[in-house]
């Protein structure tokens, strides 16, 4: 999946805060008209896929024989499949399982990657190496196929969707981390504290660390929305979470045959996948926009 190429270039350089003047979280988010809008998309997609938890409109797994494929209703605002269920029932439960597996997969790549990148970039003769050329050789391993081997070997399901895209991801936290790290290590401060006789976990946890977070979060944000979309591409080959549980990748693929009768199927779960990706994009750029200014420079 080429759609898994990381902004590696992101984190060169590396903002350091003013000591002294401190800016409120969502007074600076509401400075820049990009973070804040996709700021209130995620938001608003959070506390769908939490209230879909204990309501939705109805049992997302119902099947009302004689109410196959009805139009918008004030009844079912967004119609019925063709079992009868109700769409934006399946739609809003969809929602949890796009999110989690998206996190999931996010979070297994940051637990992996950001130390990864940390090693690589302290150690910078073999072992800086040699942790490097294996991220570019797991970064030249599709989340395609991993996701292949993994259903043959553990079946599909959730899980196993969240471990290929998770894998997958490394290389982006790892080349992100590696990148800023190295020039936060090239600062004066980071070498009076080596001469102060700090040891290579002080620093990373006292200096490298505090420095690159806001890097990190923006690539967080950046890389949940490759992940949705993959979530959703491998929903839809039948690699990810298998039917009757309702995934947005999964309706995309149950609509098709019903194209000609029912476009309206394929809209709403493309919508929602369109708008999350969106909402997470704007976000990403936003963020890094506002916690490193730097960027806008070479733009």
């Amino acid at each position: 999946m080429s759609s898994f190429e990381a902004n590696g270039e992101a984190g060169d350089n590396v903002r350091r805060a003013t000591p002294g003047h401190k800016v409120s979280p969502l007074r600076l988010l509401l400075s820049s008209p990009s973070a804040t809008t996709g700021a209130i998309i995620v938001a608003v997609t959070i506390i769908v896929a939490i209230v879909s938890i204990w309501w939705t409109p109805y049992g997302p797994l119902t099947v009302n024989t004689g109410s196959e494929l009805l139009r918008p209703s004030l009844a079912h605002p967004l119609g019925t499949d063709q079992y009868g269920r109700d769409v934006l029932s399946r739609l809003m439960t969809g929602t949890q399982i796009t999110l989690l597996s998206s996190l999931g997969a996010v979070i297994i790549a940051l637990l992996i990657g950001v130390p990864a990148g940390l090693v690589a970039a302290f150690k910078r003769g073999a072992t800086g190496e040699v942790i490097m050329r294996g991220v570019d050789l797991l970064y030249s391993f599709p989340a395609l196929l991993a996701a292949i081997t993994l259903v043959a070997a553990l079946g599909a399901s959730t899980l196993t969707a969240t471990l290929a895209i998770g894998i997958a991801s490394i290389p982006v936290f790892a080349r992100v981390t590696r990148s800023t790290a190295l020039g936060v290590l090239s600062t004066d401060y980071v070498l009076a504290a080596r001469a102060y006789g700090r040891s290579n976990l002080q620093i990373a946890r006292r200096h490298v660390l505090p420095n690159i977070m806001p890097i990190l979060v923006a690539q967080i944000a950046l890389l949940l929305s490759v992940t949705i979309l993959a979530v959703a591409a491998l929903s839809y080959l039948g690699l990810g979470t298998p039917p009757p549980a309702p995934t947005w990748g999964g309706m995309l693929e149950s609509a098709q045959n019903y194209l000609y009768q029912d476009p309206l199927l394929a809209l709403w779960p493309g919508i929602a996948i369109a708008v999350t990706v969106f909402g997470l994009n704007a976000l990403g750029d936003g963020l890094r926009d506002l916690l490193d200014p730097t960027l806008k420079g070479r733009q």
